[in-house]
């Protein structure tokens, strides 16, 4: 037997969407300025309810600062033989990453608030609600820049995934999407904002202020959780109980050939993506091939190991 080295090969799996890269990379400056003229606003008009916008919209940031990221890494180390998975797992641990740094913003800005509950500050209510204004207008056009390339052709992707995986939610980016739904969340704390300090101008009620403050941060650690939650289970490998999983089995189950599955490894290389790697044990005549074939069905599956030993004699 001679050893046949192995052709040119590489393990990136998720395909790179050049106008999702670009439009992704104008959304983070536009965001990025617009976050720190709120931020810096905030402390200068003494408004709670501005800071924490400004700091809701450094959430999103900081998730398309990484999905951008990722797009470059996986174009720059799509044939690194390092990864053996593909660098899809970059996006992951920047998410993940993302999700502790947003945890101790929101307890910050939950402290703040509370502070200024008990010691309120003379607010500059005309200048705070101009700026809040003009988060609300950057926070919509970066929702219709998301959509027109990058969110939009990731939900395209996943809605036709979705068709061979049926009840399988994984097919979107872990980042991308949910900053764009996070995108349209800030806006929503854009108008609390608005409206929180327009009431404070008319009615003196200066304690909504630092109130929405407290709301603001209670989103932010909200979603913060949800992606802890989420990039964890992919960084861990926990993906045991996707319904890809009852899907092999049942596929194998309805084969026509008699073995027994041994041992069974699915996890995920990539946005609504999975490897396999399953051992059968049989006394048949069985294939690898046979069983790819069987298992060809489920597109979402892109990388298989497979192994047929054989059974004992009874």
């Amino acid at each position: 037997m001679h050893y046949v080295p192995m052709a040119d090969a590489h393990h990136q799996f998720d395909d790179v969407n050049p106008l999702a890269e670009r439009n992704t990379r104008r959304v983070v400056w536009l965001t990025t300025v617009m976050m720190i003229v709120e931020i810096v606003a905030g402390w200068r008009f003494h408004s709670m309810a501005l800071l924490a916008d400004g700091w809701h919209m450094s959430s999103h940031v900081v998730a398309l600062g990484l999905a951008a990221a990722a797009y470059s890494f996986a174009r720059r180390l799509a044939r690194d033989e390092r990864f053996a998975f593909g660098t899809w797992k970059i996006e992951v641990l920047g998410g993940y990453t993302s999700a502790l740094l947003l945890l101790g913003i929101a307890l910050y800005m939950a402290v703040e608030s509370v502070s200024r509950l008990g010691t309120p500050l003379a607010i500059q209510f005309d200048q705070a609600i101009a700026v809040a204004v003009l988060g609300l207008c950057v926070n919509l056009y970066s929702a219709y820049l998301l959509s027109r390339g990058g969110v939009a052709t990731a939900m395209q992707q996943h809605d036709h995934v979705h068709q061979h995986v049926h009840s399988d939610h994984h097919g979107h980016d872990l980042n991308l999407r949910s900053a764009y739904v996070h995108v349209l969340a800030d806006a929503a704390t854009s108008v609390l904002a608005i409206a929180a300090l327009v009431a404070g101008k008319l009615f003196a009620a200066n304690w909504l202020d630092p109130v929405t403050g407290i709301v603001g941060s209670l989103v932010v650690a909200l979603w913060a959780f949800g992606l802890l939650r989420r990039t964890a289970k992919a960084l861990l490998d926990a993906e045991m109980d996707a319904p890809v999983v009852a899907e092999i089995r049942e596929c194998l189950r309805a084969a026509p050939a008699e073995f027994e599955l041994t041992d069974l490894h699915v996890w995920r290389v990539g946005k609504g993506k999975f490897a396999c790697a399953l051992s059968l044990s049989t006394q048949a005549t069985l294939s690898a091939e046979e069983v790819r074939k069987w298992l060809s069905i489920h597109e979402e599956l892109i990388h298989l190991t497979i192994e047929i030993q054989r059974a004992p004699t009874p």
